[in-house]
């Protein structure tokens, strides 16, 4: 190309090219040539090979194309716990371009009928194990063209006879651009109802990519994954990634989390990597099976979701070493801003960066930002807002959440948060989790990691409430650890000296169990909800 042309044409004299990428379910294709025999799906007593697995995805598809005239850009709501259909479900969706549509499988009937309608999806693969789900999406105002039961059930056609039908045959990968969907990603709804984000092929390649290289290197066909959460969310992301490096992928036996069963599978199958939440983490380090099982096979447990407290971190690394890796990311950003690798976690506190979730992730840019959207200064707080191209394409048909969700080309999170001089992130907790008291913002998760260092404590978490003096207060929820018993006084006589007395929350509650959502996040909603059922709220209204 001439050099004058180049100069001439701010774009470098470069004609706009095709957007075509590789369809998502090309690395079935690919696993399916390169490792043919080798396990891709272990569930239970049940493993299918790479070419086991690529062939039921093609069934499936087929089934979808010819029988229900599935066709590019068609919605597929799937409402299932974890098992091998719903895994193959994603793939034949991205095979045929068409959308795959995951739901939180504890959401309520009428909550998944709204995801429906929401969504506007054409057909259904439900878990015969939900028959008013099925049914509460059938009688919706949108019911769906087709259902089908992942299991003997009275609804639908049967998914495991369909795939019987048309095994051995085949469809190609549908050829798809860089912004075409293929997920309808749902937020989990802390506020609100759910917003279904659109994830893209050409994004979700990215993701993958850039998860083997942040997250898990050196990640391969060697390796194999221990799934301990739903499918529907980043779980399945995880499993994305696992795919793309032609790893295997396990599933637990059971749709109840049992500890033991989880340890057992690692020290059988030699697991070497798992994605999960910080206080799965919790569970898993603290219970008693950790030590009765060989976990020396696990290079990488990674954590998101939500931060990991440093108490339990400490706890995490000395009983499985230097393996845990945390990440920073929304649905909306398919999990990719920052990243704490194993290396850069340590017991020794004067070593590590205390509350820190890590570094911007390859090709991703942050951007800490005031109500104005000017960039702040290093050290000062504000909206953590990002750019880069793991971020979504926007909300399906919800024009009102895009104008808040995007400014300038950032993508707003909603998360505060500043970083140091060496571009590390500090995230202070939600927006809208902050509360003003005496004309000063108070960040809850500063108190809850002080509260935490105290030996008797288990969990915390702080909700701002309206108070007639201070305009708002803090009511600090807590869990003490089994058998030890604590008091109100102990907690405050404990925080005296280590925060400002404006910070100091008015009251300390006990519960035996904290609220948690479907992926084990402990949400600020939960929490104000549970204290409002059992009248704290209201006396505190009414005092």
């Amino acid at each position: 190309m001439a050099a004058d042309a180049i100069a001439g044409d701010p774009k470098g004299g470069v004609a706009p090219q095709s957007t075509r990428v590789s369809n998502l379910a090309h690395l079935v294709t690919r696993a399916a040539r390169r490792l043919g025999d080798r396990p891709a799906l272990v569930w239970g007593d049940k493993t299918w090979s790479w070419r086991d697995f690529d062939a039921r995805v093609s069934a499936m598809a087929v089934a979808l194309k010819d029988r229900f005239g599935v066709t590019k850009g068609d919605r597929i709501l799937v409402q299932s716990q974890n098992c091998n259909q719903m895994f193959e479900a994603m793939f034949a969706c991205f095979r045929l371009g068409a959308v795959y549509v995951p739901t939180n499988f504890r959401q309520t009937p009428e909550e998944v009928a709204f995801l429906l309608e929401a969504s506007g999806a054409s057909g259904l693969i439900c878990n015969a194990s939900f028959p008013a789900h099925a049914e509460a999406c059938q009688r919706s105002a949108r019911a769906p063209g087709f259902t089908l039961s992942i299991g003997e059930a009275a609804f639908g056609e049967d998914y495991d006879a369909l795939v019987d039908a048309h095994l051995g045959q085949d469809v190609p990968n549908t050829v798809v651009d860089r912004d075409d969907p293929c997920w309808f990603f749902f937020t989990s709804g802390t506020t609100g109802r759910p917003k279904a984000a659109v994830l893209t092929h050409g994004q979700m390649a990215f993701v993958a990519v850039n998860h083997l290289n942040d997250l898990m290197p050196g990640t391969g066909p060697d390796d194999v994954s221990l799934v301990v959460a739903p499918l529907s969310h980043g779980a399945g992301v995880h499993q994305l990634t696992q795919v793309a490096a032609g790893a295997t992928t396990v599933l637990l036996p059971s749709e109840r989390f049992d500890v033991a069963e989880a340890w057992a599978l690692v020290e059988r199958l030699k697991v070497t990597n798992m994605f999960t939440v910080p206080t799965i983490v919790k569970r898993l380090v603290e219970h008693p099976s950790v030590d009765d099982f060989d976990h020396s096979s696990l290079r990488y447990v990674i954590y998101a979701g939500a931060p990991m407290y440093r108490a339990d971190q400490k706890r995490a690394l000395e009983k499985l070493g230097p393996v845990i890796v945390q990440y920073f990311g929304l649905g909306e950003v398919t999990g990719n801003i920052t990243v704490l690798p194993c290396g850069e976690h340590s017991l020794d506190d004067e070593a590590a960066r205390l509350g820190t979730c890590g570094f911007e992730r390859t090709g991703m840019e942050l951007s800490i930002q005031d109500e104005a959207g000017a960039e702040l200064p290093l050290g000062q707080t504000g909206e953590i807002c990002v750019a880069g191209p793991a971020v979504f394409a926007g909300y399906y048909d919800n024009s009102e959440a895009n104008a808040k969700a995007f400014r300038n080309g950032w993508f707003r999170t909603g998360d505060l948060g500043h970083r140091d001089e060496a571009g590390y992130l500090y995230i202070t907790g939600r927006a809208s989790d902050m509360y003003i008291s005496g004309g000063s913002n108070v960040y809850p998760r500063e108190i809850e990691e002080k509260i935490l260092a105290h030996p008797k404590i288990s969990e915390a978490a702080i909700v701002g409430v309206p108070d007639p003096d201070w305009g708002e207060v803090g009511i600090a929820v807590l869990v003490a650890v089994p058998g030890e018993t604590v008091t109100e006084a102990e907690i405050g006589a404990f925080l005296a000296d280590k925060i400002s007395r404006y910070k100091m929350p008015k009251r300390f509650v006990f519960f035996d169990e904290m609220p948690k959502s479907a992926y084990g996040k402990i949400t600020k909603k939960l929490v104000r909800q549970a204290l409002e059922e059992r009248g704290v709220l209201t006396a505190r209204a009414t005092a």
